[in-house]
């Protein structure tokens, strides 16, 4: 009998946000560290140490909270440049061991195994390889937990089995006794929700899930998506779906000074100039603009509007000024917590056609090219001398943190945005 073969290699860093902040800074070595996205109690952790977890702090845990499960805390801004350079550096590093087939967020990576690769000794050997790297290359507090799986699904439901630093191999002929232990919400792809709906269709363990038919998964999802994660937890590697761009947003927690709704106007337009930049370096047009608000006592404000097909930041920024009429309007005087905008319809500069009466208008379509090459000219400047050298309009009259790109789930800003 041929022995088991593994064909996929996931790496998942450890806390990667607290432990960049570690590792820039050797006096945060084992503290406990909260990273938030403001300097305020109000907020939330969006990461944690594994210091920090002991105390049962994790993503998400507000901080005025936190520091009463754990008085010693240390709470830190997030600096999602650095986070982004590390991220480049453990993927060369990653990449002088073996070729990366997907990069699926900030923090982990699959690689495809091939020939003698799949050998489970010699992917184990692999793996120690990569962890031996990035501790000597890119920091010792750059911990890592990597799973080794026929699929990349399994392998990265491996790293789950033991963290931190952990090194697991799940063969398909293991499940679902390997799983057994684990709450549904621990696998991946089950969120609060999809676990409460498993739980509604009479599923409350992982032996339950893995007995289900594809169907019956279809079925409980409303989508195919469920059957595509049986087949994942099947051993089937799934190819991904291609998705189209739809949108480039931005969006900023407002410092407690920040919140009344002049001052959160100015960051909404200081928003919608980053968005205007990123939308030019990635060859895009956007027909509409919007603006979303999440008010302190809890509740939201959305609203969007057509723009002629442009790239043109003074035309981007003259849609929040109408927009935010809306909210003085509509909601005035309510404080803002959070601010975020949009540009939509978005086509290709390649696909992109202009208006079809711009003939008859000439002088406001030459007026809207000049405004477009000043818009460049200004990336230009901030890209040269660094960002804000040059900006749009009145800046907020207080010191406003970097409003600028940010981390996403599955969206990992590149390191010019940085510089917009």
């Amino acid at each position: 009998m041929e022995p088991a073969r593994v064909r996929y290699l996931f790496l998942d860093l450890n806390s990667y946000f607290a432990s960049v902040e570690q590792q820039e800074n050797p006096e945060l070595m084992g503290k406990p560290v909260a990273v938030v996205p403001t300097m305020t109690d109000r907020t939330c952790a969006i990461a944690a140490s594994y210091e920090a977890k002991a105390f049962g702090i994790k993503t998400g845990t507000r901080i005025y909270e936190a520091k009463k499960m754990c008085p010693n805390l240390v709470v830190v801004p997030a600096r999602h440049d650095i986070y982004v350079d590390y991220h480049h550096d453990i993927i060369e590093e990653v990449e002088r061991h073996v070729p990366i087939e997907t990069v699926h967020s900030v923090d982990e990576v699959s690689c495809r195994l091939i020939g003698d690769e799949c050998k489970v000794e010699n992917a184990i050997r692999l793996a120690k390889n990569i962890k031996a790297g990035i501790a000597k290359n890119i920091g010792p507090a750059l911990g890592c937990s990597i799973g080794l799986s026929v699929n990349s699904y399994l392998a990265k439901l491996a790293t789950e089995l033991e963290k931190p630093d952990g090194l697991q191999v799940v063969h398909l002929h293991e499940l679902p006794a390997r799983i057994s232990h684990m709450k549904l919400s621990q696998l991946p792809w089950i969120g609060r929700r999809m676990e409460q709906r498993l739980h509604e269709a009479g599923i409350f363990d992982a032996d339950t899930l893995w007995d289900l038919q594809a169907g019956r998964l279809r079925q409980i999802w409303n989508s195919v998506m469920g059957q595509r994660f049986w087949y994942m937890l099947h051993g089937v590697q799934v190819p991904p779906i291609v998705t189209k761009k739809s949108a480039v947003s931005h969006s900023h927690v407002l410092a407690p000074a920040l919140r009344n709704p002049a001052m959160a106007h100015l960051v909404a337009r200081r928003l919608m100039v980053k968005a205007a930049a990123r939308l030019r370096r990635m060859n895009y047009w956007a027909s509409s603009a919007g603006v979303s608000v999440r008010f302190v006592s809890g509740g939201r404000w959305k609203d969007n509007q057509a723009i002629p097909s442009t790239q043109d930041s003074f035309t981007m920024v003259r849609a929040i000024d109408d927009l935010w009429q809306g909210i003085n309007k509509n909601h005035g005087g309510q404080f803002i917590h959070q601010v975020s905008v949009f540009l939509g319809q978005l086509s290709k500069e390649s696909r992109h056609c202009g208006d079809l009466f711009a003939g008859l208008l000439e002088e406001h379509d030459d007026t809207h090219h000049k405004r477009i090459s000043l818009s460049r000219s200004l990336d230009h400047i901030n890209k040269r001398y660094g960002r804000d050298t040059v900006t749009l309009g009145i800046q907020p009259p207080i010191k406003v943190a970097y409003v600028g790109a940010k981390i996403a789930f599955a969206r990992i800003p590149e390191r010019e945005e940085f510089c917009e």
